[in-house]
């Protein structure tokens, strides 16, 4: 296979990936099938939620009103359904009022009417609204530390369930007793629908004391006030069990595995035996690219444990510690560490991306790699190791022009990797 040929194949895997898990695709199956005797309010987060909502408009036969907030440039054409647009991965003002009106919508519902809620991944930070005594400055500042520390999304969310006044559950107290019925897309690696988005409709079976030992864990200093509000309880989400949650529903519309599945098939069309490694990978991503490169060693030059050509398959959400000030997200970061581990291997090439198209804050989903891309940097003067002591995925495969670029998928089922050993 040509080199083009393996750069076009990893390309069309990661788009039908994508594809895969579109709200278009996944979400009209799981849509009541009556309106309710009251109000049918649609609420929800995250970048696929303004996509979500417009595939309700496409398919609800009745009334039909709400609101939902999604990242700067998430946004759909929604009639009836407002859209609110919001910073992530750091909560902004937008997010706080449109988390603070959600709220106020929702209050006064009765048993007669419905709640549609809808769930995506980067809910956690678009729907942010500080519990009491606690500002949204204060917020900021643990959002920031926590995700540069190497925390895993799990324990990112824990704190944030128990310093929000909508999170870990809270939303849907606030709904009672109309009937919620939340769809989520899963960005979490196990799916776990409390963990998505920091659950706002779900019970939390997460503790306070739990969201101190992770801050202590990673070494993360806050105000004394949010220390005390912890230690005291005054945080503690509503629990599993707990009968106003009853009538309540949810589906997880939407995982890692059926986009993974669906990048297997795009393989196997091009007559190469797709392997799917594991659907919940997590780790520094640096670590997962050595992990990962040693597989691929071990297949290229000794076809084991798997016969060449073939492509390994894998998804989750990797972590940075960022110690530099270079540019790039975890899967940027991922290829790269593969890079220097490979040492210009033949026959490999693999891509790593974000399924929502933005790899960490950056502008791209992720990259490509190709067997000749350090040789190609250092004829540019660019170093491999340099770039990544410096956590600047970015800036070495923006060098080679090598960057996937696709906008906002207005999806997120987390990372995307593909390692094709021909």
């Amino acid at each position: 296979m040509h080199p083009s040929q393996a750069r076009q194949l990893l390309l069309d895997m990661f788009n039908s990936a994508v594809g895969a898990v579109s709200a278009e695709k996944c979400l009209p199956a799981f849509l009541p099938q009556a309106s309710p005797e009251g109000r049918t309010l649609v609420i929800g987060a995250g970048k696929g939620a303004a996509a979500m909502a417009k595939v309700v408009e496409d398919h609800w036969q009745g009334e039909l009103s709400g609101l939902v907030v999604t990242r700067y440039g998430h946004g759909a054409d929604c009639k009836r359904i407002e859209v609110v647009e919001a910073a992530h991965p750091v909560p902004d003002e937008a997010g706080r009022r449109a988390a603070g009106r959600m709220m106020e919508m929702v209050r006064g519902l009765t048993e007669k009417d419905l709640v549609l809620c809808l769930i995506s991944g980067g809910g956690s930070a678009l729907l942010a609204l500080p519990a009491q005594g606690i500002t949204l400055e204060q917020k900021q500042a643990v959002n920031k530390a926590l995700l540069k520390s190497g925390a895993t999304i799990s324990e990112i969310n824990c704190v944030r369930k128990h310093f929000s006044a909508i999170k870990g559950g809270r939303l849907a107290l606030a709904c009672a007793p109309a009937r919620v019925v939340t769809l989520l897309i899963s960005d979490v690696p196990g799916d776990d629908p409390g963990v998505i988005a920091s659950g706002p409709t779900l019970p939390d079976p997460t503790t306070c004391e739990e969201a101190l030992a992770i801050l202590r864990k990673y070494r993360i200093t806050i105000p004394d006030t949010m220390e005390q509000y912890l230690a005291s309880g005054a945080g503690e989400t509503p629990k599993p069990g707990d009968p106003r949650f009853a009538r309540n529903e949810h589906h997880v519309i939407a995982t890692a595995q059926q986009a993974l599945e669906a990048a297997a098939s795009t393989a196997r069309a091009a007559e190469i035996t797709p392997y799917i490694l594991s659907d919940e990978i997590e780790g520094e991503a640096r670590d997962v690219g050595m992990v990962h490169a040693a597989l691929a060693r071990q297949v290229a030059l000794r076809n084991q444990p798997f016969q060449r050509p073939c492509v390994l398959i894998s998804g989750g959400e990797t972590t940075v510690t960022v110690r530099g000030n270079g540019r790039g997200g975890r899967n940027a970061e991922f290829l790269l560490s593969l890079a220097t581990s490979l040492h210009g291997l033949e026959g490999v090439h693999a891509i790593a991306c974000d399924t929502d198209g933005i790899d960490g804050s950056e502008d791209n989903a992720g990259a490509i790699y190709a067997p000749d891309s350090v040789e190609r940097a250092e004829k540019l003067g660019v170093r491999a190791r340099a770039m990544l002591d410096n956590n600047d995925g970015y800036g070495f495969f923006s060098a080679l022009g090598d960057l996937v670029v696709t906008g906002p998928t207005r999806t997120n089922v987390n990372d995307f990797r593909a390692i094709l050993i021909l």
